[in-house]
């Protein structure tokens, strides 16, 4: 894919809107669409790598209530035709074409190569892979059976969405958020995923979510791989300019 000149690829990932309470999600949703108004004239790509929501549920007819603005801002984006990426998270497995059919971005239920010039880039939330993890993956294949999937939209969804939004903020196995902490090059999964990854196909980059961390490790003089952060506690993104990519921090006036 030829990269267009003067413009820029964004990545962010882990928002989760909606928690812990509606008052402090207002505030980092404000926040981010600060941030989209700023990259706005820059951006050709902008890659949303899981998790934009604490919970998400799509019903036949029925979407979760609220995040209008950042919705909003989202298909003005694809409007004004910067391409969108959406990233399934573990907070949003659930979801089905809603984004693709109202709003106009490219949702991908797994981790994806793309090459931007000569850049090459593997892009994926992150959840479940590497070693490790056991506990999540074994509860993903529960989530995204069929069955318990109909199971849970023949649930009103008023009762669905406090159910879903409950155990997305008691059951931290789920969220992902268990481990917020640096565990050394050796001991990070996704570290251990990428360097598998690489063995069988040189990229660039790796880039993740689901770790809530910060994170630029070498792999090989010629492999970076780069975890997001989170819009809870970093409010840190990615910026590629056609030649390097920076991990940064946002900071609203």
């Amino acid at each position: 894919m030829i990269f267009p000149s003067n413009k820029k690829i964004y990545f962010a990932s882990d928002h989760h809107f909606g928690a812990p309470d509606s008052r402090s999600s207002k505030l980092r949703e404000a926040s981010f669409l600060d941030w989209m108004n700023k990259i706005e004239p820059h951006a050709s790509h902008l890659f949303l790598v899981g998790d934009l929501f604490d919970f998400w549920f799509e019903y036949e007819k029925v979407v979760p209530k609220g995040f209008i603005r950042v919705l909003g801002k989202i298909a003005h984006f694809v409007d004004l035709g910067i391409k969108v990426h959406y990233f399934i998270g573990n907070h949003d497995l659930w979801m089905k074409d809603y984004f693709e059919i109202e709003i106009g971005a490219k949702v991908h239920h797994n981790p994806c190569d793309f090459t931007f010039g000569q850049t090459t880039f593997f892009i994926g939330h992150g959840d479940g892979l590497g070693p490790n993890d056991i506990g999540y993956k074994r509860m993903k294949k529960v989530f995204t059976n069929p069955l318990a999937k109909r199971l849970f939209q023949g649930l009103h969804p008023d009762i669905g969405m406090r159910l879903g939004l409950y155990f997305s903020k008691q059951n931290k196995l789920l969220s992902g958020n268990q481990d917020t902490h640096f565990l050394g090059n050796d001991k990070e999964w996704l570290v251990q995923y990428a360097h598998r990854k690489l063995a069988q196909k040189h990229r660039d980059y790796f880039i993740f979510g689901h770790r809530h961390l910060p994170l630029e490790i070498d792999l090989t003089p010629t492999s970076k791989y780069i975890n997001l952060g989170d819009w809870i506690t970093h409010f840190t993104y990615a910026e590629f300019d056609g030649t390097r990519i920076d991990l940064k921090e946002w900071k609203s006036k």
